[in-house]
Formats: structure tokens, sequence, C-alpha cells
């Protein structure tokens, strides 16, 4: 069974060992470095008083994403420039952060989220998605905090966290690192709120068709380990606000 052969000895429901350190970066408004296992990245959340030409008359907010691997963040040296499958999974980090925060409440600004990946072994897109909350939390208090947001109105709605799920050897598994997902028979992310409620699902069969009762499956391993990340990121905001 591969509840005995995963190469880490974990079982088939269980997460990486997850870290969250906030502060990491002291200038940002908000920040926080994401170790899950051994990939870790940096996130920083940037806040302008200004927005994108595209929404200015819209009287709301904006929020995107910026993504890129380190040139040793991998076995071998890699490029600086995003390139194609950087810029979608940014395109993903500001689609579902996005769907955290009430752009309206949030006002005529714009918070850039840097998720900046330091060290990769599988998942560097869904550690970015739920570190870059955690960065995303405390810029929202600070701006709170100076009062520069309307009262009565929570910027912050939603708490948002993703992970990887995937089939490997026949059996649905929790979290990949780069040894099972590049063998896997089925890969896919899976953001959503704390909740339990779907924010965005990525799946690919890499060899065959899989079936409805794999996925079933996979996405109830995808929100048992959220439920862990979003404990993880409320305790990480938490000890933050207090510091």
């Amino acid at each position: 069974m591969l509840e005995q052969t995963r190469s880490d000895g974990r079982r088939v429901d269980e997460l990486r060992a997850v870290e969250i350190t906030t502060g990491f970066q002291p200038h940002a408004e908000g920040s926080a470095l994401i170790r899950c296992g051994k990939t870790w990245v940096l996130c920083a959340a940037s806040v302008e008083e200004k927005v994108p030409p595209f929404v200015a008359a819209s009287g709301e907010g904006w929020l995107t994403a910026e993504y890129a691997m380190l040139p040793r963040s991998t076995h071998t040296r890699t490029g600086r420039q995003a390139g194609g499958r950087g810029q979608e999974i940014q395109r993903l980090v500001g689609r579902a952060l996005r769907m955290a925060v009430d752009l309206r409440a949030l006002g005529p600004r714009t918070i850039t989220l840097d998720c900046d990946v330091l060290s990769a072994d599988g998942g560097t897109r869904t550690a970015s998605i739920t570190g870059a909350w955690v960065a995303l939390a405390i810029a929202v208090d600070r701006l709170e905090q100076k009062g520069l947001l309307p009262a009565g109105h929570k910027v912050l709605a939603e708490q948002v966290a993703a992970v990887s799920v995937g089939v490997v050897a026949g059996v649905p598994v929790l979290d990949l690192p780069y040894v099972e997902d590049s063998r896997a028979d089925v890969d896919m992310n899976v953001v959503m709120t704390a909740g339990g409620r779907l924010v965005e699902v990525q799946g690919t069969a890499e060899r065959a068709p899989f079936e409805k009762r794999d996925l079933d499956r996979m996405l109830e391993l995808a929100w048992t380990g959220i439920s862990v990340l979003c404990a993880q990121q409320r305790e990480a905001v938490s000890k933050a606000r207090g510091a």
C-alpha cells in the first residue's frame, strides 16, 4: 500500500511539515515565508495608493500577483524570466486572492503579492497561495490600524488556502513532493475557502482518464489538508498581530 511506501513515510492524507514565518521582509506591508517540506516560498504584500487604468472609474481597488522561481530553487540554474508557466501561476495566485478581498471596501489602492520560490520540491503554486494570504491579511491589518479603510466594512472577506493532490500508483494522495508529482497518474491543485467552498480546481490526467470516485477522494483529501493549512494561517496572523 502507498501508505507505507510514500517517499517520505507520510500517510496518504498527511501534509508535509508546514511552517509559516511572518515579518520576514520588514519593509513590506505584509510578508510570510512558508515552508512546505522542501518547498519554500517567500510571499510579500505591497500596498500602493493607486489603481490600474482599467479599474480607475470603478471606485474599487485591485489585487494582483507576481510569481518567480529563483535561479537555484531547483537542481539546476534557471533564468529569472517568469516564462509561460510563471505567468500562468501568477494569474492563478491573483485570481485566488482577489476572491478573498472586497475590492470596493479596499478603495482606490492596489495590493501586489510577490511570491518568490526559494526552494522547489512540488506544490510551489499552492504554497504561494497559502503564504500570500497570510501576507495579505497582515497588510490589510496595517491599513485598518492606520484608519485607511472604511469603518464597518470587512476588506478581507474570505480565508483562502491551496494544496496539491493526485493519484500515484493508483492511490489518491495529499500534498505531492516532486518525486511523486513527476510520476503521478493525476495531478491536481485545489484552492478552497476556510469554509470548504471551492475557489479553483486544476486537474489533469497525465496518462489515462480517471474515475469520478478518484476526483471525489482527491477533493476530500484537499479539504483535509486545507483545514490544517487554514488553522496554521490563522495562527501565523494572530502571532503577527501580537508582535
